[in-house]
């Protein structure tokens, strides 16, 4: 919903209307969708076809993945001015240890309060807040906390649901099962299969029958769930395991020159938001799904930081000309790993350390490089692009969730 909350910023007219973010082509899928939308059973990660199917009336917009990075970062802005101690796990939701807050702020549901206040006024907003003992209550309380949509209409939620201490079994044993982490379709299936349907009845199951059906440890891990016990901490920093872009297209690709025009563009992407997060990559990886869905990976290691499009490029060439590219490409993607810990500089390789080609070009690049960055920064991302993109007017990764079937993808 933040996706699509975020859009009617920029498009209040919308206000009210079906509402989806995502790709509006026959491979596009749905990245999030306004209640109104939610009335007709259109959920994140559906084919965009059937949500046309399901809601013919919704609108599609193809979103805008820098936008969004830009208001989250507002929005948790906000949160650290309460606490240091958060912990995002998207783009729009966050865990918040209020331990050592409450002193200063008053009782949690009053700095919940006064979050939600400032989020709407502030950037524009409406968020829900589930105040609990653990992550787990809180992540369910803001769940009830949420508005309502179902065949009646959308009707408001309640903003901000707070469990007290005591009272958490009270509140996730009439749940049903599914809504424990954990239980997805597979392990929802087992658990009825042996008459487990409500959080209730998870808590007083018979440990070894459960045990059998779904796994010791996760048995282990729902039972504790089931009776409220979650000693899971908020961790406040995340170490990022990778930055990357991928796109799908409308239509299958089989040249390796076409793909490579894609590539330029997704390159400029991760490279730009790499060094934007101050994260230095030695590891470049090549994504390819083909037609048939099969899917492969194929990676490159340098000895010293990546950090130009151009270098990045480089070291993915020679893994694109290694395909075979018969079946068709339907989805092709650059991500980076292996992060230096020190800050990425583009300037003088290190002493000692041989000059590869990969680096290089990097070194080539690095005043080009530092320009464009200046010229973005001071003027937007739109400012400057490869040219490759300018026939097309797209931005690097603006099919995330896939292209218009009339887009043309050069």
């Amino acid at each position: 919903m933040f996706f699509v909350a975020v859009e009617l910023l920029r498009h209040p007219e919308l206000i009210g209307k079906p509402v989806v973010v995502g790709g509006d082509g026959s491979r596009g899928v749905v990245a999030a969708a306004s209640y109104e939308a939610r009335r007709f059973g259109v959920f994140s990660a559906m084919p965009s076809a059937r949500a046309k199917r399901l809601c013919p009336n919704a609108i599609f917009l193809p979103g805008d993945m820098d936008n969004y990075v830009e208001i989250s970062a507002q929005v948790f802005d906000i949160f650290r001015d309460y606490t240091p101690h958060v912990e995002g796990i998207s783009l729009d939701e966050a865990f918040l240890d209020l331990t050592g807050a409450l002193r200063l702020f008053g009782e949690a549901k009053s700095v919940a309060q006064s979050i939600r206040s400032r989020v709407q006024e502030e950037i524009g907003l409406v968020c829900s807040v589930g105040i609990g003992s653990s992550k787990f209550i809180a992540k369910l309380a803001s769940k009830r906390a949420k508005p309502i949509a179902d065949e009646h209409g959308v009707r408001p939620g309640f903003g901000v649901v707070e469990v007290k201490p005591g009272a958490e079994l009270e509140f996730i044993h009439p749940l049903p099962v599914k809504a424990l982490w954990g239980v997805g379709p597979a392990t929802l299936e087992k658990l009825e299969r042996i008459g487990i349907r409500k959080v209730s009845d998870l808590a007083v199951a018979e440990i070894n029958a459960l045990k059998h059906s779904i796994g010791e440890a996760h048995a282990e891990h729902l039972v504790q769930l089931a009776n409220g016990i979650d000693p899971s901490p908020v961790v406040s920093m995340r170490e990022t395991k990778s930055i990357g872009h991928e796109e799908t297209f409308s239509r299958d690709i089989h040249e390796v020159a076409e793909l490579r025009t894609h590539l330029v563009r997704l390159a400029d992407a991760v490279a730009k938001r790499c060094r934007d997060d101050q994260m230095a990559p030695r590891t470049v990886t090549l994504k390819v799904k083909f037609s048939d869905f099969h899917t492969i990976t194929r990676s490159h290691t340098e000895p010293t930081p990546v950090l130009s499009a151009q270098a990045m490029l480089h070291a993915i060439d020679p893994l694109l000309k290694s395909l075979d590219l018969s079946r068709g490409v339907r989805l092709i993607g650059i991500s980076t790993r292996n992060f230096d810990e020190h800050e990425p500089q583009l300037s003088l390789f290190d002493e000692g350390v041989h000059a590869t080609d990969v680096a290089a070009l990097d070194e080539v690049w690095a005043p080009a490089t530092r320009a464009i960055d200046d010229i973005r920064s001071r003027f937007g991302d739109k400012a400057i692009r490869p040219a490759s993109t300018l026939r097309s007017g797209r931005r690097p990764g603006a099919s995330k969730w896939g292209p218009n079937d009339g887009m043309n993808d050069e």
